[in-house]
Parts: C-alpha cells; structure tokens; sequence
C-alpha cells in the first residue's frame, strides 16, 4: 500500500524553489518580529520563551507560503482566529468535561468561520487549545482571545504585509481585475466575451460541488490564461511573418504633415509606420495628429509607443495585444529593428477565420 502512495510532486522551475525559500524565510522573520514584539508588549516569560501559541505556526505557513489563498487573508486569519477562541473558551466554560468541550469548540468555530467568511484552518487548533482548558487559558479566560491570540495574529500579519511587499508580492491578495473597455462603455473588453463565460465558471464550480482554496476570480482569470496557452500551442506554426504586409506604407520624419496627410488618404490609411533613412522604426502618426498639426513637421506629432514583434512571433502572442481595443497594428522588425512589415486586426482576424474554416472543414471529414 504504501508503493501506491503518491509520490509529491517535483518542482521543476526555479521559481518554484524561489517560493519555498521566500515561504520559509517569511514565517521566521514573521514568528521571530511576532513574538519578540508580543513579549516587549505583554511582557513576562524569559526571553527563551516568546509569547506565541502554537496554531499561529499553522497561520504562519498560510501568511506566508500561500498568501494569495482565501484561508491566508488578513481578516480571515484574525477574525478567524479571534471568533474560534472566543467559541473554545465558551464551551469550555459550558461543558466542564474536555472531551465534549473540545470537540465542539472546533465544530463550532468551523461553522462560525464559514458564516462569517473568515474561514481559516489554523481557527480550528485554537478552538481545541481553548476547549481543552489548560492553566494558561484557565488564568486568562476571556482575555486569552485578545492576548495572546489576537494580538499574535495581529503581528503576524502586519509582518506578512511587510515581508511580502518587500518581496513584490500582493498582501492581502488583490484578485485580477478584468481591464476596462478601452471605448469607456459598459461592454466587457473583447477578449473577455469570447470563450467561457462567467455563468460558465459557476456551473462548473457548482458540478465540482468541492470547496476549493482560490477565488472565483482568480480561477477566472487562470482558465483565461489557459485558454491563451491552449490556443498559442494548438497555432504555433503561424507566425506574424507568414501574414504580415511587407509592402508597407511609410512617412518620414522629415515630412510635412500636411504632404504626410495626403499621402496616407490617398491609400486610405489611418496610420502609419515612421522610419529613418535606415529603415528604423521611430514610431507611429495618425491621420488626426496629422490634420491638427499641418504646418508643422512629422517628427514633432509620433507616437513612440508602437508595439514590435518579430517575423518568428506566434500570431497568438497579438491576440491578447490587438483585441483589447487599445491597439490596432504592430510593426514586424528584425534583429536590427528594421521594419519588415506590418500586422493589423484585419490581417489578424482573417488568418483565424481561416484556421477556424479549415479545423471545421477537417472535422466533418
């Protein structure tokens, strides 16, 4: 039986390894700033021995090692904590027999916990500590709740705040948010109405019928990325090299803007590419710059912020870029940041409309 144990899974990138070092590192410098600051204002005891109860060592690995988990947050870990104290010193003062008290302590905290939404695992061994009586809770009764539960988780998570900004981590976890309409109107951004969709997660979440330890957003926001990565493996052979223009329309910096904006109306552009005498991409000018700005030259109205990929870039790497409604080209340049051509939305949804004839082509073969 024990050959068919699982065998736990390997880390196979170095972040993975990162994770662990700064989980680890974080719960010492946590449990080391929480108890020397408990002792200083609490005081009593040797220096040998902090004030700290064991189940802040279970919120420590949370805070610490999973802070973007539901059960690591701030409030669900001194609420939780708090709440499940308070329940354990309760039964222990209703039911004078341990062994009732104790485990009802943790039946009740667990149900507390998950009303109040401040579910948090390491609630359930304070429960058992209070319910179990003991010369330590006996001396403080209520107060224990306060000191030293209360008052370690408090700087144990002031410390995990600290500890993970420090480290250029988000503490509390902030959710993905999804980006704003680029248009300013109440629409999803188009690349979140494509694909599944919020009703979607929730079925599925209430077929799983399991609690799971991540958000819904955070699930959201991970399927999405999957579905990205799905995409970009299935469609890697196309590259922006095989659909771009290469017989680019193009301005110099030299040029008026009023000759600039002729010469884009006469080939019904909107935008186009600004290179140098070596063919180097300086950036971008618009038909409006241009028309607001005819008495001066090209070069005083770019925009620098044009987005460059290379001939050997997947095509799936401009889906996120090109449909979120911000941007609507990006030029192709070379080791050299030669230009070599030009890909737009319209070159974009036209090879996928083609994949997408030819997968459904293949499918009814």
């Amino acid at each position: 039986m024990i050959q068919r144990l699982p065998w736990p899974p390997r880390l196979r990138t170095a972040a993975g390894w990162a994770d662990i070092g700064r989980g680890g590192l974080g719960a010492l410098l946590g449990l080391l700033v929480t108890g020397v600051v408990a002792r200083a204002v609490v005081g009593g005891g040797p220096w040998t021995s902090p004030l700290l109860i064991a189940p802040i060592g279970a919120s420590a690995v949370l805070v610490f090692a999973v802070p973007a988990s539901p059960l690591a947050q701030p409030r669900s870990a001194v609420c939780g904590n708090v709440l499940s104290a308070v329940v354990g010193i309760a039964c222990a003062h209703l039911f004078p027999d341990p062994l009732i008290a104790a485990p009802l302590a943790v039946a009740m905290a667990i149900m507390l916990m998950s009303l109040t939404g401040c579910l948090h695992p390491p609630g359930g061994a304070v429960a058992l500590i209070c319910g179990l009586g003991g010369p330590e809770t006996a001396r403080a009764g209520w107060l224990f709740a306060l000191s030293p539960v209360g008052l370690d988780t408090l700087l144990l998570v002031g410390a995990g705040m600290v500890y993970h900004r420090l480290m250029g981590r988000s503490y509390p976890h902030r959710a993905p948010v999804a980006p704003p309409n680029p248009h300013g109107t109440a629409d999803l951004p188009p690349s979140a109405r494509a694909g599944f969709t919020a009703g979607d997660l929730d079925a599925a979440l209430a077929r799983y019928g399991e609690l799971l330890d991540v958000s819904r957003d955070d699930l959201d926001a991970l399927f999405r990325q999957v579905e990205l990565q799905a995409h970009q493996r299935l469609h890697a052979q196309i590259l922006c090299g095989d659909i771009m223009s290469a017989d680019v329309i193009t301005v110099d910096p030299q040029q008026s803007c009023d000759s600039a904006l002729r010469y884009m109306r006469e080939h019904d552009l909107r935008t186009a590419p600004v290179i140098d005498v070596d063919r180097k991409v300086l950036g971008l000018v618009r038909r409006a710059e241009l028309q607001a700005n005819r008495d001066r030259k090209v070069e005083t109205v770019i925009d620098p912020f044009v987005h460059r990929v290379r001939p050997t870039t997947p095509i799936q790497a401009l889906l996120p870029l090109l449909s979120s409604g911000a941007v609507h080209e990006a030029v192709v340049v070379d080791a050299d940041r030669t230009l070599q051509g030009i890909v737009t939305q319209t070159d974009l949804l036209a090879v996928l409309y083609r994949a997408h004839v030819v997968e459904a082509m293949a499918a009814h073969k």
